[in-house]
């Protein structure tokens, strides 16, 4: 079957045949299937054989919160998928919503697919969000020499009383790793995005990977912040931006 016909039962079935329990099938496909949607297919229904291929993959392995104070969380991934892991972290932010901010740390979260898919679902809950995420070294400077970061996207979702979220989602690469995976890319082409001004995304990689690496640990992770907004600004916002697309509307 091919991905463009494929359906939501169709992705669930696959994932069940994995081993992975309704519920989190049902995460899993949702996140694939979003991802096709929004163009952004090397995070989409590529990644249901990528995950086939996985010689560690655990689909009963769940996530666990280690840590539950106002202000901070930490979560262990258990050896489940970081895609789950984050699934859990928002469930476990809407039902009980910091009183002004939190911040999340999850040690062992990878993948973590499309950071603006979990940053969003806070956004629609009211929440503001910005979520990062490590990933394997693919990034080297811009002068040369080996892989020093991930490619560490980074998520800001802003809440909006006008309808949906304003969702920034971006990656420090031109372009990602799934996209190499998908073939819609080559491997010499995931370099710090910006041609002669790449120094900036790697900076901000290297800024985004260390800050994770001392919240959350070694190995992947991912680190969320998350508050109460205290003014609504994304209605002035959009009547200036005068109908043009903006980061997160529908296409």
């Amino acid at each position: 079957m091919t991905r463009e016909r494929m359906t939501d039962a169709d992705a669930v079935d696959r994932l069940r045949a994995l081993g992975f329990g309704e519920r989190e099938a049902g995460i899993l496909a949702d996140h694939f299937l979003t991802a096709e949607k929004r163009g952004k297919r090397g995070h989409g229904l590529t990644r249901l054989d990528w995950l086939a291929t996985l010689p560690d993959l655990d689909p009963a392995a769940q996530p666990e919160r280690v840590v539950a104070e106002e202000g901070f969380e930490r979560w262990e991934g258990r050896g489940a998928l970081g895609y789950l892991t984050l699934a859990a972290i928002v469930d476990a932010q809407l039902a009980a919503p910091p009183a002004r901010g939190r911040i999340v740390a999850a040690h062992e979260c990878f993948p973590t697919g499309v950071l603006g898919y979990w940053a969003g679902q806070l956004a629609e809950g009211g929440l503001i969000a910005v979520l990062t995420a490590t990933s394997p070294a693919r990034l080297s400077h811009p002068e040369g020499g080996p892989p020093l970061t991930g490619t560490n996207a980074i998520a800001i979702a802003i809440p909006s009383s006008d309808g949906g979220p304003i969702v920034a989602d971006l990656s420090m690469g031109k372009v990602t790793h799934g996209e190499v995976l998908a073939g819609y890319a080559r491997p010499e082409d995931v370099v710090p995005f910006g041609g002669e001004h790449s120094h900036k995304a790697f900076s901000l990689a290297v800024g985004l990977q260390l800050l994770v690496d001392a919240l959350a640990g070694d190995g992947y992770g991912a680190v969320l912040v998350v508050a109460r907004p205290e003014a609504d600004p994304v209605p002035a916002f959009r009547e200036l931006a005068g109908g043009v697309r903006l980061p997160g509307d529908s296409r």
